[in-house]
């Protein structure tokens, strides 16, 4: 098979790394790339946004099968434009693909479908937002309804913490995405990701893993798109994640399919879990990053079977098979990350790494400059070990991450400490 991944980030370099492992793999395309993913496969310059110039590519270069790793080409139609030109798509339509793209999209939803969430209200109004604000208190959730790259969700504490950052949304922080907002109860307990797989109609989870959100040790700082990450999460009971599969996911996939708007792709749910109870706090429309690093360092290359098996409907032929391991995934990100960041500064150390099956540095925003690897982006190197034990998987990664000599570069040092 001729395969092209869109993305240019941590989740494509692993996706790419685990299909690259598959047989049916003949050539492996991914548009735009990173310095890391240029080991491993083609990389091409293209417009991903663009459902006609993707369409064209491929054409040109014989694809088989497309696999759109980031929600922004998803909530833009990219799938559906290449469907329409007759290629073999993973990845939701449009109109699905809001379940991300849409959080007041999602809350009405999950109102139809009974899936429990927590108690939100939606404004496109600014006094009206602060209003609520005062008359519900804190803690609360604020939300910016758009795509916000993972950082569009404050978490304030206080009143004004609340009220501050109704007045960035709507004075444009966050651009189109902040232009109405999403106002939530404060869920306490553990939060999960549960990834399951739909093709429409059948269900199949393939993993579950807890990621950190803030930028520093102790979960403080700033909200980021993710520091780090590990698998299997251990809050994930059997039990729990019936519960989530039973009350949470199903009625949502089939309010989907009863909208006449069918979920084809990967659901990733990020759960809220108290006294045994999950409660949906957001769905995404993608693999989650860097949780997706830990699944496809677990998963390896049968995760290009199952995507191929819901990209044709045909979920239920296929078998997730685990094996009983750990894996845990440690960002390094640039100082500064989540607010501004030097770009171009060289990273060094990587060579004396080892890459394997159980060791893996993912590229998240790399280029190569002249034989040299330099940073492009706020999280910059996904450091992934895979072990029998989380323990295990833990100081595998923490050896890697030291090997890394980037003095413009950090990292958290209590990934999995939850867990461990």
């Amino acid at each position: 098979m001729n395969i092209l991944i869109l993305g240019s980030g941590g989740r494509e370099h692993s996706l790419a790394w685990a299909i690259k492992q598959n047989p049916k793999c003949d050539r492996l395309i991914v548009a735009p790339g990173n310095a890391g993913i240029a080991e491993i496969a083609e990389c091409a310059d293209i417009n991903i946004l663009d459902g006609g110039s993707v369409a064209t590519f491929a054409e040109e270069n014989a694809i088989d099968f497309v696999i759109i790793g980031p929600e922004a080409p998803l909530a833009l139609g990219v799938a559906d434009r290449l469907r329409a030109a007759g290629l073999l798509v993973f990845g939701p339509s449009k109109e699905a693909a809001l379940l991300e793209a849409s959080k007041s999209f999602t809350k009405a939803v999950c109102d139809a479908a009974n899936a429990p969430t927590a108690a939100y209200a939606h404004f496109k109004d600014a006094d009206a937002a602060r209003d609520y604000i005062r008359a519900q208190g804190a803690p609360i959730v604020v939300k910016a309804d758009g795509l916000a790259a993972g950082k569009g969700v404050i978490v304030a504490m206080t009143e004004n913490e609340a009220l501050a950052a109704i007045d960035d949304m709507f004075d444009g922080s966050f651009g189109d995405a902040g232009a109405e907002v999403v106002i939530e109860e404060f869920m306490d307990g553990e939060e999960a990701s549960f990834f399951v797989l739909c093709d429409g109609k059948t269900i199949k989870p393939v993993g579950t893993a807890q990621d950190h959100k803030r930028a520093y040790d102790g979960d403080t700082g700033p909200n980021t798109g993710g520091m780090g990450a590990y698998s299997p999460a251990p809050v994930m009971t059997d039990e729990i994640t019936q519960k989530a599969m039973d009350e949470i996911i199903r009625p949502t996939m089939d309010e989907m399919a009863k909208r006449g708007t069918p979920f084809q792709g990967v659901l990733f749910c990020g759960l809220m879990i108290q006294n045994g109870q999950p409660r949906l706090v957001e769905y995404n429309v993608r693999f989650g990053d860097p949780e997706c690093q830990c699944l496809m360092m677990r998963l390896g290359g049968q995760i290009l079977d199952l995507l191929q098996a819901c990209a044709e409907e045909r979920l239920h032929e296929v078998k997730v098979n685990w094996a009983d391991d750990h894996a845990l995934s440690i960002v390094v990100a640039a100082k500064g990350y989540p607010g501004a960041y030097q770009k171009g500064t060289i990273i060094g150390g990587l060579d004396g790494i080892p890459e394997d099956s159980f060791h893996m540095v993912f590229h998240a925003g790399t280029t190569e400059n002249e034989g040299k690897i330099t940073a492009t982006g706020g999280r910059v190197l996904n450091v992934t070990a895979r072990g029998a034990t989380l323990s295990e998987a833990h100081e595998k990664a923490y050896a890697m991450a030291q090997n890394i000599d980037w003095k413009d570069g950090f990292y958290r040092s209590d990934i999995g400490w939850r867990a461990l």
